[in-house]
């Protein structure tokens, strides 16, 4: 009697979080998670600008599901756009041109959809280059990288069948490019354009085929991946910048509840906001200028948004070249763009499992790399985006020819030449430029920090008094760890036998002397060293 009279007492609320955590088990979940520390670092908000911005690309794309209507069907448009009136056009780009000129905010919402998109990509790259320079991708998220890769291919190709569905002139010129690639592969080449296109291009079925890519193949995939991937993160536990206090074995930071989930929701408004405010001032993809797409005509000016550019750009500034095979003709300007592709993006995928099997580190790693500590892993990574950004400008060589007066054959063989020299030479220079960070670090803890205050000392030379650092400054500067290349062992076993090496493992060692051998890393103060100069320095202060 007494059970039943307090169950009738207790708020409704907490009666229905007792029925439901009787069930669900939620109250245990929410305790072992609720408090869950994140560390506070600007450089762990790249990712919720994805998260967010992905979350704007769902809500805006629902809202334009309600008047898009993906049907290549050909109609006469009558509308609001008075200069294309009379036109004969698909019904995919009349809806678009009815959502831009016709629909309350459509105009609005359709640039916010498309600026969201860029973002999210772009989000999705400096993010995973943050991980990249700091070297989180180490176990255990190797598998949490490769997913974080997955989304941004899956992102880049979301974003390229968006781009093609309202069936403009622009869209439609770089379907015609996907055409001519896909008609470059051996054999199967035909037949996979037929498949793609419902027959010949551009065919009746394509825009409807790309809608349910575009709103139920790819934005599922990529929800699922971003589930997934926060689950690992909590389950990991979160990275953290080296610091007094901080381990592999804690995480230093504020509580999810209620520091970080008040923070995060606010910067989902912020980055709702930007892209709202961006949208509102900066026209994107005005496809009423372009007209509906024909395929006797071709758009001036014609560019892939930035994502997918460096895959023209390969195509670009590839030689025309083919060769006659058995009695078939293979493009060579077209195909080998086409492997190259997808093995840049394979490397990407594939890294962190190349410089594990280099290291041979099998440790759990929970704190960041400074990247200058890494000088070999920051100039591959400063390399290839050398090379993305060169591929980007040559897919916009008659861009850059017209608006500076150049020939588009300089452009064109001046992209070649910087292929083969500007990463060579960005990796070289991000090198240096890493072992001299490293040596002004040395000097710093050795030295301590110059004060600009010039002394005399009794026998007459004048020296600058430096300031000791403190020993938390000192803790970050020499808490990282280095490693040593591999050793390969005696020549000579004890029977004076020549110890010999696989290929396999030569190569490994010498990928491994190049990673961390002298060359690559400047050795870290002794102990011994720093208490020498602590005296040296104190001593100097005192006179």
């Amino acid at each position: 009697m007494t059970n039943a009279t307090d169950q009738r007492e207790s708020p409704r609320g907490e009666r229905l979080a007792d029925w439901a955590d009787a069930r669900l088990g939620l109250y245990t979940i929410a305790k072992a998670n609720m408090r869950k520390i994140f560390p506070d670092h600007w450089s762990f908000m790249l990712g919720e600008v994805c998260l967010w911005s992905f979350v704007v690309l769902v809500l805006t794309g629902i809202y334009l599901t309600f008047f898009f209507h993906p049907s290549m069907n050909e109609i006469v448009y009558h509308g609001s756009y008075e200069p294309l009136n009379g036109v004969a056009m698909s019904e995919a780009f009349a809806s678009t041109l009815d959502i831009s000129f016709d629909v309350r905010g459509g105009l609005l919402i359709r640039q916010m959809h498309h600026w969201a998109a860029l973002i999210f990509v772009a989000g999705m790259l400096v993010h995973m280059m943050r991980h990249f320079f700091t070297g989180s991708f180490r176990k255990p998220r190797e598998v949490n990288w490769v997913f974080g890769w997955t989304m941004l291919v899956l992102g880049m190709f979301e974003g390229f069948v968006g781009y093609s569905l309202p069936d403009d002139l622009l869209s439609g010129t770089g379907l015609r490019f996907v055409e001519g690639a896909i008609l470059s592969v051996p054999i199967i080449g035909t037949y996979l354009s037929m498949f793609l296109f419902g027959g010949e291009f551009p065919g009746t079925e394509l825009v409807p085929r790309f809608y349910s890519v575009h709103i139920l193949l790819f934005p599922g995939l990529i929800a699922a991946l971003i589930v997934v991937h926060m689950i690992l993160l909590v389950y990991h536990k979160h990275t953290q910048w080296t610091g007094p206090g901080k381990t592999n074995h804690n995480v230093v930071g504020m509580p999810f509840l209620p520091v970080y989930l008040a923070k995060t929701t606010g910067f989902f408004f912020l980055v709702a906001s930007v892209i709202a405010v961006i949208s509102a001032v900066a026209s994107i993809n005005p496809v009423w200028t372009y007209g509906p797409y024909r395929p006797d005509q071709v758009s001036t000016n014609a560019q892939p948004d930035w994502y997918m550019g460096f895959s023209e750009g390969l195509i670009r500034i590839m030689p025309g070249w083919e060769i006659n095979v058995a009695g078939h003709t293979l493009v060579l300007g077209v195909l080998i763009p086409l492997i190259v592709f997808p093995i840049i993006l394979l490397v990407i995928g594939l890294y962190p499992f190349f410089e594990s099997w280099i290291t041979g580190d099998k440790r759990e790693h929970h704190l960041l790399d400074r990247p200058r500590n890494r000088p070999v892993r920051t100039g591959l990574g400063v390399a290839w985006l050398s090379v993305y950004f060169l591929l980007l400008i040559a897919g916009g060589n008659d861009l850059f020819a017209t608006r500076f007066h150049l020939s588009i054959n300089a452009v064109t063989w001046f992209i070649r030449v910087a292929l083969f020299v500007v990463p060579v030479a960005a990796f070289l220079i991000t090198k240096r430029i890493c072992l001299g960070l490293q040596n002004r670090d040395k000097e710093k803890v050795l030295h301590g920090r110059e004060t600009g205050i010039i002394r005399r000392l009794p026998q007459g030379e004048y020296v600058e008094v430096h300031q000791p650092l403190s020993p938390a400054e000192q803790h970050t500067l020499t808490a990282h760890e280095q490693y040593q290349p591999l050793d390969p062992g005696p020549a000579e076993d004890a029977n004076g036998i020549p110890h010999k090496l696989s290929r396999r493992e030569r190569f490994r060692t010498r990928l491994s002397r190049a990673y961390f051998g002298p060359s690559a890393q400047v050795a870290k103060p002794t102990r011994e060293e720093m208490q020498r100069n602590k005296e040296e320095v104190t001593h100097s202060i005192e006179h």
